[in-house]
Formats: structure tokens, sequence, C-alpha cells
């Protein structure tokens, strides 16, 4: 469930949250405002960078990219194309990016979800906030198209060459290994022009997560790297310097509430690639120095975000047992597709987040072992909610049941009315409140405004079904769990 899947012009630009970048250092990395709602015109004129600075600004790129090439190994196979440009040139780049058909609709599909998931609020306007934010907090962006880096005619001169890093190490990605066509992954359906979600996206949801956490992480610590280069220091001699530095991209700063007051998956997803991203290009050059880190994490990509959140799994080559697949057209016979994508280590951390708090998350995403969800829309029924399955696995049963109580939990928040169902479907008045569990086991259903809720633990597996009708869940859970499993009786729940 990815949201940079739906804005792909996000790989090549730099997005700057990191207010708390200590102002001591010798070079400090630009500070900008995270968008309001909507775009509102800056309140005093801008400071446009003269033709004077810019002439010494652009001749900077070439002793920027050679910095770059000597931190990342990376070797320089031409020259960087350089050009100033405009807010207005900015916007309509992120703009048109943006409205690309297929890119537009997977927006459509993944705001829907992620409402219907409670991670975003019924009313927000995803796609207004993402294009406003961008336009007001970019810093500097590599167009992998025209093999350019931009540079930004109203942000001083001097504050652009950390970003300049930044962006050149992408032209050096670019260069030695097509990131465009890379962040496509590697499943051939990629290759196939559709609109219309498939399985392949459960795949390409994880990966694409993954990839991006390398582009972004190893352009985080060259520029990190640059910044520091004056003092004699690297990334690595600075740790508290980075972790001021990944608080402050979640944070934002004192003039940024609209940031602040964000809904916590925005935060979290935003910054994921390059706070992530940093500690796993660390790791790497811990683990095994600069053609690790670098040009070794584009030939061996990490394909899940449990790899970039937890590198030691990453360098363990772990290889965790495939989820199964259910047959989605055949079980989901009355339902258009709407969505379907991978549920990953990164979207449990946040979801248990949101609903159990950062304590909760930290103690139960490494417990992830897979997960998928599919929403769909009932055939013939426009009004109908949108239908949600989820199914995940994890480390033990204990683990399991802990989540589905963290699940239940979220109920409340998501729906006014939760009513519980027995056994036999029918309202029990005297079952106990959904967010009243700590651990759930066995099979549980409430009945919502937006239909039946159903969260059955068998084991160390969870399926959850959504609005969905019943005889969908029930064709659902036989193929999910097939008949040598249907046999084993969940035990009852325990509080």
């Amino acid at each position: 469930m990815k949201l940079w899947k739906s804005v792909l012009v996000v790989p090549f630009i730099f997005v700057v949250l990191c207010g708390a970048w200590p102002q001591s250092q010798p070079q400090t990395p630009p500070q900008t405002q995270p968008a309001q709602p909507a775009a509102a015109a800056p309140a005093t004129p801008e400071t446009i960078v003269s033709p004077k600075e810019a002439k010494e600004l652009f001749r900077s790129v070439d002793e920027i990219l050679q910095f770059a090439s000597q931190d990342t190994g990376l070797p320089i196979e031409h020259k960087v194309k350089r050009r100033l440009t405009k807010r207005d040139e900015v916007q309509s780049y992120i703009e048109k990016s943006m409205k690309d058909d297929k890119d537009a609709k997977r927006l459509e599909r993944s705001s829907a979800v992620l409402k219907k998931f409670g991670l975003i609020p019924r009313n927000f306007d995803l796609s207004k906030f993402l294009v406003t934010m961008l336009r007001e907090q970019v810093a500097g962006y590599y167009d992998a198209k025209s093999k350019t880096v931009n540079l930004l005619n109203w942000v001083d001169a001097e504050q652009q060459k950390p970003v300049l890093a930044h962006e050149l190490t992408h032209a050096l990605q670019d260069q030695s290994f097509s990131i465009e066509k890379w962040m496509k992954g590697s499943t051939e359906d990629n290759d196939k022009k559709r609109n219309d979600p498939s399985p392949a996206d459960i795949v390409n949801d994880e990966e694409s997560s993954a990839r991006q956490a390398v582009i972004e992480g190893q352009a985080m610590v060259v520029l990190m790297d640059y910044s520091l280069a004056p003092a004699g220091k690297t990334m690595l001699d600075a740790p508290q310097i980075v972790d001021a530095l990944k608080q402050g991209m979640l944070t934002g700063t004192a003039d940024s509430p609209a940031f602040r007051d964000a809904p916590i998956f925005l935060k979290e997803e935003l910054t994921f690639p390059y706070r992530y991203g940093l500690d796993f290009t660390a790791a790497l050059l811990q683990a095994g120095g600069r053609e690790l880190a670098y040009a070794g994490a584009f030939k061996d990509p990490p394909k899940t975000t449990r790899e970039i959140m937890e590198p030691k799994t990453y360098l363990a080559h772990e290889k965790l047992e495939p989820l199964k697949l259910i047959d989605m057209e055949k079980d989901f016979q009355g339902y258009d597709p709407f969505d379907i994508g991978a549920m990953g280590e990164f979207d449990v951390d946040v979801l248990v987040e949101q609903y159990a708090g950062r304590d909760k998350a930290e103690a139960m995403y490494p417990e992830w072992r897979g997960g998928y969800y599919f929403a769909g829309k009932p055939k013939g029924d426009k009004s109908a909610p949108i239908g949600v399955l989820y199914v995940s696995r994890w480390s033990s049963a204990a683990k399991a049941a802990e989540f589905a109580a963290v699940y239940a939990k979220s109920l409340a928040a998501r729906y006014q009315k939760r009513q519980g169902l027995g056994t036999d479907g029918k309202i029990a008045e005297d079952a106990p409140p959904a967010d009243s569990w700590r651990t759930l086991r066995g099979r549980h259903a409430w009945l919502t405004e937006e239909g039946v809720v159903l969260i059955e633990v068998r084991g160390d597996e969870i399926l959850i079904s959504e609005s969905l009708d019943d005889k969908t869940t029930k064709k659902v859970e036989g193929d999910f769990w097939p008949a040598e499993k249907s046999s084993e009786k969940a035990a009852p729940g325990k509080q």
C-alpha cells in the first residue's frame, strides 16, 4: 500500500523536512516549509539568484559531481546538464508527472484504500496535498528523462550546494543503472501498459518502496558527507547529527504547522526513503564498505521494506516463505478489482503506531512475516462501500494475536457503529467492545455502518474481511485456509 508508487516524480526530487540540522555545521542543507492543504502565494517577494550567483553555482556542479563520485565509487560517465528553474516551472513539472493517467488512477485508488484503513481522513484531498507540499518543499531535482539537474532560482546559491550533492548522486546512479528503468522492479508485469490492479502489485509495492529507499538513502549519505567534509568528518562519524536530522524530518520546523498536523501515515511515508534509506546505506557501509553500499545495492537490490528497516535481514539474505496468494479472480467474482497491494513491514509499523502508539509499533513490526490486501467494488452498485480483504502472517501465534487486537482496536476510530456478532451471525448484546482486547484469537465479527468486519486468527496467520458479503468472505476463507486446515478449530478469544 504505497503512496510513492503513485508519484513517480518523487524518486528524483529532494524534499527537505529536516529543520533539526545543527546550524553550527560548516554547510547547512536548506530548510523548507511543509505544505498547507491549499497553495498560498508567498507573503513576501522571493530572493532571486543573480546571474553572477547562477554562473558560480553552475561551475560548482562539476566539482560536487566529482565529490559524489569519489564518495560513492560510482563513475562519471559524462557531464551532467544543468539549468536554473523557476518555482512555477517546478510546479508544472510536478503536476504533469502526477497527471499521467496510470499514476493518477493508482493515486485515486491508494487514497480510497488509505481512507478505508483509517490512515488518512475521509475528507482528505491527497492529490492536492501532495502537489502543494512538493511545490513548497522541493529543494532541487534531477530529471532522468532530460538528464538534467535543476537548480532553483529562489533558493540561496550557497544553500543549494549540499542539495546538489544529493541530486548529483541521482545523476551518477542514473548513469550507471538507469534509475527510471531500475525503479520498475523485477516483475514482468511492470513492462505491460495497464491501468487495472493485478496481483503483481503486491510484489511491486514492496519492491518500489525498497528501491526508493536505496536511491534516496545513498543520496542522503552523500549530502551529509559533503556537508561534513570541511570538518574532516563523514556521516559515520556523526551519529548524533544523523539522529537529529531524522527526527527533524518527522517533526518539521516551528513554522510548519501543516506538516506537524498531517496524518501519521503521511509523515512516515513521505520521509521513509530518506530516514530508513540513510540507515540502510550506513549499515551496508559498515558491513562491506563503499562497493556494497552503493553499486552493490543496485546490483542486488532489497525486495521489501523489512530489509530496509532491518538491514541485518538483507545482509543475512533472509528468505521468507511466500504468503499464500488466493485466486482473486475466482474468489471475488461479485467485485470489480479496485486496488491490490502489499501490506509490508513498514505499513504495519504505521498502522500500529496510529492505533497503539510508537512503542507498540516498534515492538510489533519486526514480527511481520508477510501481508497483502485486495479492495473491490461490488459489481452493479456504485454507492456501496469498498470491500477489503487483508491477510497477514506473523512470527508466532502470540504475535498474530497481538496484532489482531490492535486491528480490532482500530475499529473504534474508523466506524461509528460496532456491534459484536455471535457465531450465528446475529448481534450479541453481551459481546466485549472491539477495542477491549489485549490479544485476539479465533473468529470475531462486528456489524458496522459499512457492513461486517471479520477478524479471524489461525495460528500465526490472520484474515480480515471488511464490507465484503458473507458468501465472498467464506470463499476467501476456504481458499486461504484449504481443506486440510479448515477442520482446525480456533481457540476462543482471550482478554
